[in-house]
């Protein structure tokens, strides 16, 4: 029970943290297309905002569950814990916003909304657009977002006692 009350930041670095973390994913996604690119697609407005509210959304699932994983650990273990927690939670609704929008585009052509072939498309539809999130999008995390994972992570583990 103590760990699950541990786990619970103030709502204070829940907001915060969210919105620095939005603004970090934010640009390093416009660094990424800067460095491939000089930020020429005709889309950009929507790709900041994929990146920044993957950021802002990420951070309340992936702040409670790091320090839930991280305490009473080591300092190496809680910078392992809140690595992976940011990395996963940060990717898995990133890709997540990109598979709705994705699912959206294509909602035109598919079946009646319930029906059974309607899940079918669904389902796979957003697992397409999750892969090809996984193949395209995650480039726009590097080079900064790398680095922002490693100091946010270790920023994390140090303040948690």
């Amino acid at each position: 029970m103590e760990r699950l009350r541990a786990a619970w930041p103030p709502y204070s670095h829940l907001i915060l943290g969210a919105l620095l973390w939005a603004l970090q994913m934010l640009v390093s996604a416009m660094l990424g297309l800067y460095l491939r690119n000089g930020l020429e697609t005709s889309r950009l407005a929507e790709v900041a905002a994929l990146y920044f509210l993957g950021g802002l959304l990420a951070w309340p699932f992936a702040l409670p569950t790091g320090r839930f994983l991280a305490y009473g650990k080591p300092p190496e273990a809680r910078f392992a814990a809140f690595f992976v927690t940011l990395i996963a939670a940060t990717i898995a609704m990133t890709a997540f916003l990109f598979a709705m929008e994705y699912r959206i585009f294509y909602s035109r052509w598919h079946a009646p909304f319930g029906s059974g072939i309607w899940v079918f498309q669904f389902i796979f539809t957003s697992i397409s657009a999750f892969y090809q999130f996984l193949v395209i999008g995650m480039r726009l995390f590097l080079p900064l977002g790398l680095g922002c994972l490693v100091v946010s992570s270790y920023y994390l583990a140090k303040r948690l006692r």
